[in-house]
């Protein structure tokens, strides 16, 4: 069910819920959170549709504040959906005009849900301070994702400079499973210290540069950072050890092989991460995430740069690239592929 109220007011749109919850049910049991989305016009259905997936996962009542121009008319309009075009969620519409459009946090308030978390999301553009600003100060967590931003390197400093717990980027959630591969290769023998480590992926990627960070900060080695042409996204990652390096590498696409000393090369899925499929990991915990806190404002400055690189030469590189026709290949590795990649 799809209510608009144009040119409303909060108390009639107050109203309206609960001649709906009247007239519907209880629509608020179940409720674990309140997710506000703080979003233009443009990618407004974009980022309301991925709330959407993730709810069901975290049902939640999602409150989306559209920026409208700040030179209309003050003006609210608003749009109630409920049972079936909500997911597992109630979506609750407001679009902002004229200067109503810089008091969002004004609106927001009424429609929380009592005695539930607050998790506000930045899908594109986030203010320089989140955590000081108005829907960022009423928030448990702050989701932003830097990857949207007009320049994510810029944008990754601004959040090290500003992060305070509870704080959060997709471009971090993006490499859960890159992670968990890493993790998995150096927890079998021969249990050897790695010695340095070689993170590629493009230049305008925010992942990869949290990827050389969190290695630095966790592995105490140098790391080095190539870049690739921007748009490519993570590419690989090395490891070297005395015995040999691992390779993990996705040069395209979305399989990606595993070279390690000793075993064959595996093939791995690790396509590319849905937006709601990162959202609803996020919405999975409320705690601060104090892994992200360390690499953002620890390990990034302990990661050195180096040059554009045209073409990868590891060995996982020349497997996923077919260049290596004669390698055996193992089955595909079912280690935590639920999920893609960044």
């Amino acid at each position: 069910m799809i209510v608009d109220l144009p040119s409303t007011t909060m108390a009639a749109v107050s109203k309206k819920l609960v001649k709906l919850r009247n007239d519907v049910g209880a629509m608020t049991l179940g409720r674990v959170l309140t997710l506000v989305i703080v979003v233009d016009e443009t990618e407004a259905d974009d980022a309301i549709e991925a709330a959407n997936d993730a709810s069901h996962q975290h049902p939640c009542r999602i409150i989306a504040l559209v920026r409208g121009g700040t030179r209309a008319p003050n003006r609210l309009d608003a749009q109630i959906r409920v049972g079936g075009d909500a997911g597992a969620s109630e979506v609750i519409i407001l679009r902002l005009y004229g200067a109503l459009a810089e008091h969002g946090n004004g609106v927001v308030v009424p429609l929380l849900l009592p005695d539930s978390p607050v998790v506000a999301w930045w899908p594109k553009e986030a203010p320089p301070d989140i955590s000081e600003s108005a829907i960022g100060a009423m928030a448990q967590r702050r989701i932003t994702d830097a990857a949207e931003a007009r320049s994510p390197r810029a944008e990754m400093k601004r959040r090290a400079d500003t992060y305070q717990p509870g704080d959060t980027d997709l471009a971090w959630t993006r490499l859960t499973l890159w992670r968990g591969l890493l993790a998995a290769a150096l927890d079998q023998p021969p249990y050897e210290p790695v010695v340095a480590a070689t993170v590629t992926g493009a230049s305008d990627s925010p992942s990869t540069d949290l990827m050389a960070g969190w290695l630095a900060q966790a592995l105490k080695c140098p790391v080095t950072r190539a870049r690739t042409r921007a748009g490519t996204g993570m590419v690989s990652v090395r490891l070297e050890r005395r015995s040999g390096s691992i390779d993990l590498a996705r040069p395209g696409g979305a399989v990606a092989t595993l070279a390690q000393p000793g075993q064959p090369i595996r093939r791995i899925s690790l396509g590319r991460r849905a937006l709601a499929e990162c959202l609803a990991e996020e919405l999975r915990r409320l705690d601060p995430d104090e892994t992200y806190a360390e690499t953002l404002t620890k390990g990034l400055a302990k990661v050195g740069a180096s040059g554009s690189v045209k073409a990868p030469g590891s060995v996982a590189h020349q497997a996923a690239a077919g260049k290596l026709g004669g390698t055996k290949m193992a089955a595909p590795s079912g280690a935590r592929q639920g999920k893609s990649s960044s």
